[in-house]
C-alpha cells in the first residue's frame, strides 16, 4: 500500500503542498465557461461510492445548461463497463481500476481500451460506533478481523478492555460483490483473502455506515465521503508505523493504506473525439467548480497535472 500512497503522491505533489490547512481547489483550476452548441441527455452507471459525487457533478452541469438530462445510477462498480460496452451510458463511475478482464472485452469489442480519468481521492475509512473507544487499528487485525484468515473476534481482541467492550464480537458490516469498494478492500486490506460470511453484506456505501452507527459494536468500511456524526474512522497502522487518520496528508504520503482516486471511464475513440456534451461535462470536472464538487461530497481534489495528463487523454488541451 506505500506504493499506491506514492503514485497518490506523484500525481498530487501540488495538493499535498496544503499541508493539514482546510482542503481547497488548487488556483490554477480554470473556472468554467459556459460553451456553444451543447444539448442533448447523459447517463453515468456504476459505483455506489460516487453515485452522490456523480450526482453533485450533474448539478453543477446544469447549472451551466439547464436543458441537458443527466441519469446517475449507482448499484456498483461491476455496472461500469458492460453499460459502456453496451452504450447505455457516456460514463462509467468506478471506486477500483477495470480488471484485465473487463478491458481485454472492451478492448476486442472496440478495437481500443478504455480511458481511465481520475476526478478525486478517496480514503476507504474503517468505521465504528462513536461510543466505541479503540483508538487505532493495524492492518493485521482488520485482515484477521473480516477475513477467514482470523478468527470469530471480539472487541478485546482489538485491545478494547473498557467494561462492557472487552468480551462483545465484533459485529462486521461490508458492501456485497457487485462494489468496487468491496474488490479493493478485498485486495488491499485482506489480502486477497474470501471474507467471513458473517459480514453483513450492505448495498450501498451510506448502508454500511448508518449501520454502523446504529450498532454499538459494529465496524465496517466505507468511503471518506459517507463519515456522519454517528460514526468514527479509526486511523490504521501499518507495519508499526504511527497511526493514520484518512485525511489527504496521510493518503498522499502514502501514511493511510487505504487511499485511492474516484475513476470514471469513458468510450474514448481518438479518430473521431468526444462529442461536444461528453467534452463539455469532462472540461468542467477538471475545472474549479467541478472539483468544488468533489469537495462538497467529502472527498479531495486532484492535482492539476493530473487534471491536465487526463484531459489529454480524451483529446482536450489543457487551458491552465
Amino acid at each position: 500500500m506505500r506504493k499506491l500512497g506514492a503514485v497518490l503522491a506523484a500525481c498530487c505533489c501540488g495538493v499535498l503542498m496544503m499541508g493539514m490547512a482546510p482542503v481547497t481547489v488548487d488556483e490554477s483550476f480554470p473556472s468554467y465557461q459556459r460553451a456553444r452548441g451543447v444539448s442533448g441527455s447523459l447517463k453515468s452507471m456504476g459505483s455506489d461510492t460516487m453515485n452522490n459525487v456523480m450526482a453533485q457533478l450533474a448539478a453543477v452541469f446544469n447549472r451551466f445548461y439547464p436543458n441537458v438530462q443527466i441519469e446517475i445510477e449507482g448499484k456498483g462498480s461491476s455496472t461500469a463497463p458492460p453499460a459502456l460496452m453496451e452504450n447505455q451510458a457516456q460514463f462509467g463511475p468506478m471506486s477500483r481500476p477495470m480488471r484485465s478482464s473487463e478491458i481485454d472485452e472492451f478492448e476486442r469489442r472496440f478495437g481500443y481500451p478504455p480511458t481511465l480519468l481520475r476526478i478525486g481521492i478517496d480514503c476507504l475509512a474503517v468505521y465504528v460506533h462513536r461510543d466505541n473507544p479503540i483508538r487505532e487499528i493495524s492492518m493485521d487485525q482488520i485482515t484477521r478481523a473480516f477475513s477467514v484468515r482470523g478468527p470469530d473476534m471480539t472487541w478485546g481482541d482489538l485491545g478494547v478492555d473498557e467494561p462492557g467492550w472487552a468480551d462483545r464480537p465484533l459485529s462486521l458490516y461490508g458492501r456485497n460483490s457487485a462494489s468496487g469498494t468491496y474488490d479493493f478492500f478485498k485486495q488491499f486490506a485482506l489480502g486477497g483473502a474470501d471474507f467471513k460470511s458473517s459480514v453483513k453484506e450492505q448495498p450501498g456505501s451510506s448502508g454500511v455506515v448508518q449501520a454502523v452507527g446504529r450498532d454499538r459494536y459494529a465496524i465496517g468500511y466505507s468511503g471518506i465521503g459517507y463519515k456522519t456524526a454517528a460514526v468514527r474512522a479509526v486511523p490504521v497502522v501499518v507495519d508499526g508505523h504511527a497511526p493514520a487518520s484518512p485525511d489527504l496528508q496521510s493518503a498522499l504520503s502514502g501514511e493511510y493504506p487505504l487511499a485511492r482516486f474516484l475513476l470514471v471511464y469513458v468510450n474514448f475513440d481518438e479518430r473521431q473525439g468526444l462529442d461536444p456534451l461528453r467534452r463539455e461535462f469532462v472540461r468542467m470536472v477538471y475545472s474549479r467548480q467541478g472539483q468544488e464538487a468533489i469537495i462538497r461530497e467529502g472527498y479531495y481534489p486532484v492535482a492539476p497535472e493530473t487534471a491536465r495528463e487526463d484531459l489529454r487523454k480524451v483529446g482536450i488541451e489543457p487551458s491552465f
